[in-house]
């Protein structure tokens, strides 16, 4: 193993984004920034009490990633090798070229919050009918979480550290966290980092959901069921995608005069030990992941110009996380909630408003946040709404939340 350059930056150089807004980032960035809901009736989830939700737009997987893999596996492993291609490309980077590519140092660490169950009502079928020799030998590979990494690693040839992080809600962000360790560490010198997720796909996640009373019943007005901070949201709806960025070390991606989006400075991750779904009443596991993120990159809570939110529209998710926002960040940064538009990606939440994040920062512009008719006059937020708010920003910080209390929070700033 190399030694390990444990003060040097590192660097975001490649994006990758397929979510319901769009299929990559330039597609999926025009829809965010447009603020209008992407949530429809799903033809999957009808006859259920939550018929709708945000599905990926047009995306034929055979093209995307080829006919293969698409027979062979799921959509979140779809989504996932197709926006860690879009990111790798991003980067400048090849696997074909030696040179810059040297697969064992290259690491893929990706976020799934739960176990695929899209194919299974078929396989279960099966099983009901006595048909037990007829269930299919891919359900588990095509199913499992580590399999997002795993295919990943494998269609770009990236033979170094290979793992799965699953913190529910936080998936996403955690991957992301832990890909600048392993870099900090020394273990790669370039890791693949993101989440990917297809909750939508399959009523088995679907309806335990709608049980736990989380999602919202506005089954008459899709498009404006997810109303996160809004006084009369009533939960949030699924969504899927996938969100990547690629990360190296700061000084080898100058040398190589690569395009960097933002250095990604800090990270933060704690657990509530209080319930578990419910987040701590004062919000403290998501206060100290906060902090925590801050401190690693070594800025104030002043620094921060703009904070995307984990904002699932559920009345105490949101209550509890405005309450903390409002005391971590007195200055009033501009706040958006990406789920608005896209819906909740689960495990894949956390990195795809990463990715978004990094965007915002970039390109000095923080979408609107939708359907945000009356702010909960008890969330005292400046939430950015109708258009997108354009202001040179120099840090950004995005939190995510999930069950089991586990908490996740990035920062990034300017290189």
């Amino acid at each position: 193993m190399r030694a390990a350059s444990r003060g040097e930056p590192v660097a975001v150089t490649g994006l990758g984004l397929i979510t319901p807004a769009g299929v990559g980032v330039e597609a999926g960035w025009r829809t965010l920034c447009d603020g209008v809901s992407t949530a429809s009736e799903d033809p999957v989830l009808q006859g259920t009490p939550v018929p709708f939700s945000c599905r990926v737009p047009d995306i034929d997987a055979a093209e995307a990633v080829g006919r293969k893999l698409t027979w062979r596996t799921d959509s979140f492993i779809h989504f996932a090798v197709a926006a860690a291609r879009e990111a790798v490309a991003d980067a400048g980077l090849d696997p074909r070229d030696a040179c810059r590519w040297e697969a064992d140092r290259v690491g893929v660490v990706m976020g799934v919050g739960a176990t695929s169950q899209e194919n299974h009502p078929r396989e279960y079928a099966k099983l009901l009918r006595g048909q037990h020799t007829t269930l299919s030998p891919t359900i588990v590979p095509r199913s499992v979480p580590n399999m997002a990494a795993g295919e990943i690693a494998a269609d770009l040839d990236a033979r170094g550290a290979n793992l799965c992080t699953s913190t529910a809600c936080a998936s996403g962000a955690t991957a992301i966290g832990v890909a600048r360790q392993l870099i900090a560490s020394g273990a790669c010198d370039t890791v693949i980092a993101g989440g990917s997720e297809s909750a939508r796909n399959s009523v088995f996640t679907a309806l335990p959901f709608w049980r736990m009373g989380v999602l919202s019943g506005r089954a008459h007005d899709p498009a404006g069921a997810s109303r996160p901070f809004d006084a009369d949201r009533d939960g949030f709806v699924l969504g899927e995608g996938a969100g990547v960025m690629v990360l190296e070390r700061l000084g080898a991606a100058r040398a190589r005069r690569a395009r960097i989006h933002a250095v990604l400075a800090g990270f933060g991750a704690t657990a509530d030990a209080f319930h578990p779904v419910a987040p701590h009443p004062e919000g403290d596991g998501a206060r100290r992941a906060l902090l925590a993120a801050l401190a690693d990159a070594g800025l104030e809570a002043g620094d921060i110009g703009h904070v995307n939110a984990h904002a699932t529209a559920t009345r105490r998710n949101d209550l509890v996380e405005g309450r903390v926002l409002r005391e971590v960040f007195p200055h009033f940064p501009p706040v958006t909630a990406t789920k608005s538009v896209i819906g909740h990606a689960l495990g894949a939440a956390g990195a795809i408003e990463a990715v978004c994040s990094v965007l915002a920062l970039a390109r000095g512009c923080v979408p609107p946040t939708a359907n945000l008719d009356r702010q909960d006059p008890e969330i005292d937020l400046d939430i950015v709404q109708k258009t997108p708010c354009e202001r040179r920003l120099e840090a950004v910080a995005s939190c995510s939340f999930g069950f089991g209390g586990q908490n996740a929070a990035l920062v990034f700033r300017t290189p």
